[in-house]
């Protein structure tokens, strides 16, 4: 798991992730963003948090040094980062289960380099924090995997993705990860001043690229219903009233078991918090 969480809640904001909870299910935002209820990280996740740190401390080294060797050798001590920030992973997580979760992480990487060849060029950053206040006064918080810059000053934007996503919800995986994108476009329009040239999505697990360039027109439009969303989490934050919202994606939710749809009973609200921050959870 990523350790993007901090002590002290920050103003509240709006994230890729969150928006995206809100848009599939309101008590789902709340849970998360509200309550803050725990969930169980997956062997998945895990892996993907091991992936992303090992291509952050890569792309800090030389790049004559990026090779493939490197990135493997770099997988055992990215587990041990991760796990030094939240020791609670490891309950459950047999020997077996451990040992498949770094083999899975290093045919992630070694699969890398048949998509990108990270010698040839040098990011401009890596996990970048992006945080800006639109005109209506919206805040936009995110982390960016990679930005990379041109020599001709275009900026490629880009995400790693180290999951598949089941077969039944493939379409609205693809959905939030271009939302998610847009979302990064957007904050880097208002906090840069700079038009994204390229938002590239690498899906590791199945071995593909997915390039996308956004206009100008696009992503104002984009913004105007980021802006319309964060409005309506204000409006619910104030009853309280998040309703739930079934879909083929509950079997996948963490808290069916306080759903009124399955016959649960949510926590009192707490009321819309002054300070609200962000989960520590990695993709």
């Amino acid at each position: 798991m990523s350790d993007r969480a901090t002590t002290e809640r920050p103003r509240p904001a709006l994230s890729p992730s969150r928006a995206a909870d809100f848009k599939q299910c309101p008590l789902l935002y709340r849970f998360r963003a509200i309550d803050r209820l725990p969930e169980p990280p997956s062997t998945a996740q895990l892996r993907g948090s091991v992936v992303h740190a090992v291509l952050e401390q890569l792309y800090g080294l030389p790049a004559v040094e990026r090779g493939p060797q490197t990135a493997l050798s770099l997988v055992d001590p990215a587990w041990d980062r991760v796990l030094a920030g939240h020791p609670e992973l490891t309950v459950g997580l047999s020997t077996e289960e451990r040992a498949q979760l770094l083999a899975d992480a290093r045919a992630l990487l070694s699969g890398y380099y048949r998509l990108e060849d990270p010698t040839r060029f040098d990011p401009a950053s890596c996990e970048q924090r992006i945080e800006v206040e639109l005109a209506d006064g919206t805040l936009l918080r995110g982390f960016v995997d990679r930005i990379d810059v041109a020599g001709t000053g275009e900026v490629r934007v880009v995400d790693y993705k180290t999951g598949k996503a089941p077969p039944a919800a493939r379409a609205l995986a693809e959905f939030k990860a271009l939302f998610q994108m847009k979302f990064y476009a957007v904050a880097l329009l208002r906090s840069r001043d700079v038009l994204a040239t390229r938002l590239r999505l690498i899906y590791l697990a199945d071995g593909q690229l997915l390039d996308y360039t956004p206009d100008l027109d696009e992503l104002l439009r984009f913004e105007k219903t980021l802006m319309a969303i964060w409005r309506a989490i204000q409006s619910t934050g104030a009853t309280g009233d998040f309703r739930p919202n079934p879909s083929r994606l509950c079997g996948w939710c963490s808290h069916r078991a306080l759903c009124p749809v399955y016959e649960g009973t949510p926590p009192p609200y707490p009321g819309w918090p002054e300070r609200l921050g962000e989960p520590a959870a990695r993709r």
